[in-house]
């Protein structure tokens, strides 16, 4: 039997669409969070083998994502270190 109350704050468009969804399954809105919150708790086969694939991509990702960062810094410090330079030669440093 369930006993405890939660309550939830919802931005007026937010909660809108959770009344709208809710409607469109023929449920309470309480019981939609009820099944989500279930949902959420249980991942399916299908969905860990899912995640795992992103987090091998993900890990996969990061270090070219640190490369492409470290290559900008590098440009950056040296048009910085260009402008400076011209900006002295014309006087204006």
């Amino acid at each position: 039997m369930q006993t405890e109350r939660l309550t939830v704050l919802l931005s007026p468009a937010r909660k809108a669409a959770v009344t709208k969804r809710a409607a469109a399954k023929g449920i309470s809105v309480g019981e939609y969070a009820r099944r989500r919150f279930e949902e959420d708790e249980e991942m399916t086969p299908e969905q860990e083998a899912e995640m795992a694939v992103l987090v091998d991509q993900v890990n996969e990702a990061i270090p070219k994502m640190i490369a492409s960062l470290d290559e900008m810094r590098a440009k950056m410090q040296e048009t910085h270190r260009h402008v400076d330079r011209m900006l002295r030669e014309m006087g204006a440093r």
